[in-house]
């Protein structure tokens, strides 16, 4: 066995306990997206409406967004391995008992419960890793953990379709069981805790109850407010409202009372390192890039070209296997350049790709064009996880690594919801603004002739004059529609290439770091 300061593998090969402890991340965030196009098969079974439905991906985010900031507080407290262990355990009974739930209540009961244990996994993995390997290692650890993240979300929309059309949706929380097993029995046997965890278990204070009831509440409310805000029209909804100011007083407060506290939940204090403070924004703004355009992008394709969701998750498929291939270079890379130059390229080409792709989406896009503009965006992508990640733990000591990793997990997940919060009201927001715009150019005689010309050429097939009317009508109309929301969606993308392009300048505050040990603190 090897010391904390070399990289503590338990006498296993470090790679023998990076891919155990990825299996179920790689489980846990596939669930996040592949119940998304489940969810009307399951109203339809369930006799619920679809809006009512939506609570079944509410309540996972919610209690996920709970349980990671706390992660590493009750890995130290009880054991990490201990507590990876029965986040698995929980998450995998979990899954089980959403696939024979014989009703919407008790479905979303137990998907509330999968979150709880699916928020652990990945800061636990995280943290095991940056354990496992040396600071000089530690770039290919992290893009074994950056394959399962990023490749999840992009093939969860087509498995969960395919399962969905061929078999049936409980199967999406039942392919969960067999994966969950095995990796409790091969972490059973594989991963250890490191010396300095034990050591630090120790010295673990009371229970924070008052840290762990703020921080409940302040994101509870928070993935309320992003999850259901479109939808309820925002501040609007008495409902949006007041959730927005709990949240708001509740995460303040909480910040104030664990910046006091001698043995905090969460160490926020790590934030008085401009270095964290900086890549947590990094994070968040990449989950936003991320989540946001892996939304958009088979959103337009599905609803306004008429595309299958197989078809839409197929175009992204390929985006995720570049990312796939180009991780492990960039793990090698960042052991020889300045992170900080790696992340700069990343979002520099993340920018590059989502103001080409706002250029370049039109109503009339074919499958091939769509697919690399989800690949010019992977390159962008697969130069920032890695280093991001890395650039956390440098000069954390080992004894933090747990609260490091809930808290850059946290960052990436809450960017995702702000992302796809983001993206749903800004393309409500903007289509309604090119409709109008479009609607004062179209009136006048130019849109008669339009709709007589159309309207003959129907009579010519053999419709009647006054359904023929009606139908040019409506068809102009929809014209009209789908290219205000093409606009719409291009406006988006736009303002998405702008946050990643300020990420670039925002980079070159953090300190130099030396090559092969992320950035220093």
């Amino acid at each position: 066995m090897k010391s904390s300061e070399e990289g503590w593998t338990g006498g296993h090969n470090p790679w023998t306990v990076a891919l155990v402890v990825t299996m179920a991340t790689f489980m846990e965030v596939l669930d996040t997206t592949i119940v998304n196009v489940s969810l009307p098969h399951i109203a339809g079974n369930l006799s619920v409406t679809e809006e009512q439905a939506t609570w079944v991906l509410t309540s996972y985010l919610v209690s996920n967004a709970i349980v990671l900031p706390i992660s590493g507080w009750l890995a130290t407290r009880i054991g990490r391995k201990r507590f990876y262990m029965s986040c698995v355990a929980l998450f995998t009974l979990s899954s089980f008992a959403c696939g024979i739930a014989p009703n919407l209540g008790l479905l979303i009961f137990f998907r509330v419960v999968q979150g709880m244990g699916g928020g652990g996994l990945g800061p636990s993995e995280q943290a095991i890793l940056a354990d496992t390997f040396p600071a000089r290692k530690r770039g290919m650890a992290f893009a074994v953990y950056g394959m399962a993240v990023v490749l999840a979300p992009a093939i969860g929309p087509t498995l969960g379709g395919f399962i969905t059309d061929h078999y049936s949706w409980r199967w999406v929380f039942f392919i969960n069981v067999p994966v969950g097993i095995a990796s409790l029995l091969l972490s059973a046997r594989i991963v250890t805790d490191p010396p300095h965890l034990v050591e630090a278990r120790k010295k673990v204070g009371p229970i924070d109850g008052v840290g762990l009831g703020l921080i409940a509440v302040g994101l509870g409310t928070l993935q309320y407010v992003l999850d259901k805000g479109q939808q309820d029209d925002w501040f609007t909804s008495p409902a949006i409202v007041a959730f927005s100011t709990i949240a708001a007083v509740a995460l303040v407060t909480f910040v104030i009372w664990e910046w006091r506290q001698e043995h905090p939940v969460v160490e926020v204090k790590l934030f008085r390192s401009p270095t964290f403070a900086i890549t947590n924004l990094l994070m968040l703004t990449l989950g936003v890039s991320l989540y946001g355009s892996t939304v958009l992008l088979p959103q337009y394709v599905q609803i306004w070209l008429g595309w299958s969701a197989q078809d839409a998750g197929l175009a992204l498929s390929p985006g995720a296997c570049v990312v796939i291939v180009m991780l492990p270079l960039v793990g090698r890379l960042i052991t020889k350049f300045d992170a900080r130059w790696l992340i700069a390229f990343g979002f520099a080409i993340l920018a590059f790709s989502l103001y080409h792709m706002a250029r370049t989406i039109y109503p009339g896009i074919d499958f091939s064009t769509a697919v690399w503009l989800r690949i010019y965006q992977s390159c962008g992508m697969a130069f920032l996880f890695v280093p991001i990640n890395t650039a956390m733990y440098a000069g954390v000591p080992p004894s933090k690594n747990n609260q490091v990793s809930g808290i850059v997990n946290l960052a990436r997940n809450m960017g995702g919801s702000i992302g796809i919060a983001f993206v749903a009201t800004a393309i409500a927001r903007r289509a309604q603004l090119h409709q109008a715009n479009l609607s004062s150019h179209v009136a006048g005689r130019e849109f008669f002739q339009h709709v007589q010309g159309f309207s003959l050429a129907l009579q010519h097939a053999g419709i009647g004059a006054a359904r023929a009317t009606k139908m040019a009508t409506g068809a102009i109309y929809g014209q009209l529609i789908k290219q205000s929301q093409t606009l719409a969606y291009l406006d988006v993308l736009f303002l998405l290439a702008v946050f990643s392009a300020v990420m670039v300048p925002l980079v070159l505050l953090t300190k130099k770091p030396r090559p092969g040990a992320g950035m220093a603190h």
